[in-house]
């Protein structure tokens, strides 16, 4: 396990979207390298950078075309090499976004695969043995090569899949996950990694993992016999290099050797009861909304049993949004994501922050933009201040990536940072207490205190602290117990001194009042 990611707190960065320095209207690799000093200045020491490699961009990015050269429009390999350098400067690491299951159809490696003739990149990718020999279940393409056969998507018709073999074979041309040539194709992605490690990158956060075998059975064995084995290349070679999941099973993901695994936005799962509990009729009942009316045993339910199973192979981290995903500013407001960004910094694992989540950006309506669709309005420029495109480009606002949000109160670092009570100063405090206990770091322990179904407030215990979350717009109480080894006077005080809140918290006795829409940590003394 590298040690680094026991105090890491990510940023993730889309980088068409957050500073365009040649004025083009795309982010490019000089800017996040400008804005450095600022992701430090937050509070965070690792980046996740979304892919930033060749590609036609018809699904932004996850369309690689040659996964060791930088896309133009963001720079060169050496502005790559260089940010780098400026991070670990800094004390910062960085993931890049690694692609592993499909490539563009542009590809060297596909432009060859499909050829009549056999050559070394036949069967890099899922292909049939005849042209109008489909794919039962999974999408695909006929008709549109010279050989005689289909090839399997994975999403779009521009992504065709890569050929990591299949568990359960039910067609001749299905090959098995030990075949040669599908060991090829694993060994291949061995050797992109190895080329950015090389360069000085830090690790990788790994788009949908769980997807290389097909037919996989449902504990994903054979997928994770692949992960198990980079990770061993990985402890060998590169033993400080990091991988993250998309996942969203941590105890199929950690247990196949990665160091950590997102816990996402999964209809009904205990993240989505949180913060995003508004896709069904009757209301919002997240969490973490101020008249939601949730219920926190949603959350634990689903989240202890994956915490308890997991939490000494790895990390489960969570998100305050990703570019997947609508930003939760779309239903919560400043006091609400205050509370919220408190809890997520303060819960066991690696947290990530979304670029612009510190200053509460919008989600915004627009049309598609690169294959995002619904995923665009999360995507948006980042807001810097109250210049040009609130600061991300000097180009003009027609040839931007995307709009900017031009709404009057759009929230801008520069407006923030004037006002201590901004959402934005609010993470740096907090990003600053995780560094500062080390019982709030990654691998501290985690115990719940008090939670009841349909009640405020919650509260567990971190080591030797003590949090509590009234998320609700109504004063709330408990009462502690000694049963959660908490320190009592003879006068029967609990012995605790408060270290940070977000409006009032206070401890009568065991008895602990918290105001509606409060947070507090309190050490035992």
């Amino acid at each position: 396990m590298p040690n680094w990611l026991k105090d890491a707190i990510f940023y993730e960065i889309y980088p068409q979207s957050f500073k365009d320095t040649n004025n083009d209207g795309i982010g490019d690799i000089n800017g996040i390298i400008e804005k450095l000093d600022y992701v430090k200045d937050l509070g965070c020491n690792a980046l996740w950078i979304n892919p930033c490699y060749d590609s036609p961009f018809k699904d932004a990015g996850y369309d690689v075309r040659d996964y060791k050269k930088v896309a133009p429009r963001y720079g060169t390999n050496e502005d790559l090499y260089r940010l780098f350098g400026e991070a670990h400067n800094r004390g910062i690491h960085v993931l890049l976004d690694l692609v592993p299951g499909h490539t563009s159809e542009e590809h060297e490696w596909f432009l060859e695969s499909k050829k009549a003739q056999h050559n070394a990149y036949s069967d890099r990718y899922v292909w049939t043995n005849g042209a109008f020999c489909g794919i039962g279940g999974h999408p695909y393409i006929g008709g549109e090569a010279e050989r005689d056969g289909c090839y399997m998507l994975n999403f779009f018709k521009c992504q065709p899949a890569l050929n990591y073999g299949f568990l359960n074979r039910t067609e001749e041309w299905q090959m098995a996950p030990d075949h040669p040539a599908c060991i090829a194709t694993r060994e291949a992605l061995k050797d992109i990694m190895r080329f950015w490690l090389d360069h000085g990158c830090d690790g990788f956060r790994v788009d949908m993992a769980d997807s290389l075998v097909k037919e996989d059975d449902e504990n994903k064995s054979a997928t994770g016999k692949i992960w198990k084995n980079i990770r061993e290349m990985l402890d060998k070679d590169y033993p400080e290099a990091a991988i993250v999941s998309e996942w969203s099973n941590p105890h199929q993901a950690l247990k196949s050797g990665f160091h950590a695994d997102f816990y996402l936005d999964h209809h009904g799962n205990g993240y989505n009861t949180l913060i995003r509990d508004n896709e069904t009729p009757g209301g919002d009942h997240s969490f973490l909304k101020k008249d939601g009316n949730g219920d926190i045993m949603r959350f634990l339910l689903d989240y202890l049993p994956k915490y308890d199973d997991t939490k000494n192979d790895g990390y489960i981290s969570f998100i305050t949004c990703n570019h997947d995903t609508p930003r939760a500013r779309r239903t919560l407001g400043y006091d609400e994501l205050k509370i919220a960004w408190a809890m997520f910094l303060t819960l066991p694992g690696v947290p990530f922050i979304y670029y612009g989540d510190e200053i509460g950006m919008r989600y915004l309506d627009i049309p598609t933009k690169e294959g995002g669709f619904g995923r665009t309005g999360s995507r948006t420029p980042m807001q810097w201040d109250n210049s040009k495109n609130k600061g991300f480009s000097d180009a003009n606002p027609d040839t931007l990536y995307l709009p900017v949000d031009d709404s009057d109160d759009a929230p801008s670092v520069e407006d923030q940072a004037k006002d201590s009570d901004s959402l934005y100063n609010e993470v740096k405090r907090l990003t600053a207490l995780r560094h500062k206990y080390i019982d709030l770091q990654a691998d501290g322990s985690f115990k719940v205190v008090y939670a009841e179904k349909e009640q405020f407030p919650f509260i567990y215990r971190r080591g030797n602290l003590i949090i509590v979350i009234n998320p609700s717009d109504k004063k709330a109480s408990a009462t502690l117990s000694e049963d959660n080894c908490l320190k009592v006077s003879d006068n029967g005080q609990a012995e605790l001194k408060s270290i940070y809140s977000i409006r009032g918290c206070e401890i009568n006795g065991m008895s602990v009042i918290a105001d509606a829409q409060s947070f507090a940590v309190f050490e035992l003394c």
